[in-house]
């Protein structure tokens, strides 16, 4: 039988020191990020959570009129505002994906830092400004009588994680697929505009006829709103939301990102 190998002290020691230093890397880059991006003028960092709650809030309002789907706890208002405002979060991601190591070439030069470094503390910034503004705004709904409490917070949490989780994935491949690639990334931002009406985060699956319904439910975001719904809504379902499912997309885009960047890097050249 073959001996069971043990990680002895010094490799484990070892081990987190390096993630100590990954961890100093990726808040660096994070500041850097965030100061390049909102400054220190005007309302400054503010804007990271203002400029999302805004366009979440403008899109939330055009849905006021609206009326509750089949008189159930589905209001329109809380419906748009989970749905835009999370949606933002794989809007700015890949969005902002494309160009990012042009932009950022610099920062090679230094050995510890590397294109996922920079990629995840970009997703960071986006994941925690897309998560605060749903959180700010679906409170300030509660407090005006406009919707209810979210029905189940850990469907909510695994539904944005999930959401983040993907969105970083795609980040990793658009990044690596736009690098020296100018139709790629002429493509990047009118396909997240045609992608939105088809996210489902404006429509649930059990408004959707058949066959469209089936077709529409292979799709990982379509499952990670309605785990977003779900969590949201006591008369929500979660009938159509397969976790394992929509767990092994991620892994898959997740390997074929760093498989991606890892390759991408052997030809970025430094002058």
């Amino acid at each position: 039988m073959a001996s069971r190998i043990v990680p002895s002290s010094f490799e484990i020691s070892r081990f987190a020191a390096a993630l100590r230093v990954q961890g100093k890397v990726i808040g660096a880059l994070l500041m850097r990020e965030l100061h390049t991006r909102y400054g220190r003028d005007n309302v400054g960092y503010l804007w990271m959570f203002l400029e999302p709650m805004t366009l979440a809030s403008a899109v939330s309002l055009l849905h006021s009129g609206a009326k509750s789907h089949n008189g159930s706890d589905i209001s329109m208002v809380p419906f748009a505002m989970i749905g835009y405002s999370i949606f933002i979060m794989l809007r700015g991601m890949v969005g902002r994906a494309e160009g990012a190591l042009e932009s950022n070439m610099p920062l090679l030069y230094h050995r510890s830092v590397t294109i996922f470094d920079m990629l995840l503390s970009r997703a960071l910034l986006e994941g925690a400004g897309t998560f605060v503004t749903y959180i700010v705004l679906i409170t300030f709904a509660v407090i005006f009588n406009i919707a209810n409490p979210p029905a189940r917070l850990l469907d909510i949490i695994i539904g944005v994680g999930l959401m983040f989780w993907f969105s970083f994935s795609v980040s990793m491949i658009i990044c690596a697929l736009t690098h020296e690639n100018r139709l790629a990334a002429r493509l990047v931002h009118p396909v997240l505009y045609i992608l939105m009406p088809l996210s489902g985060a404006f429509f649930q699956l059990s408004w959707i006829p058949q066959p469209y319904q089936t077709w529409l439910s292979w799709s990982p975001l379509m499952q990670i709103f309605e785990e977003l719904r779900y969590g949201q809504f006591a008369s929500a379902s979660n009938k159509f939301v397969s976790l394992p499912y929509t767990t092994a997309w991620c892994i898959v885009l997740s390997y074929i990102g760093l498989v991606s960047i890892k390759i991408v890097r052997r030809h970025v050249h430094l002058n």
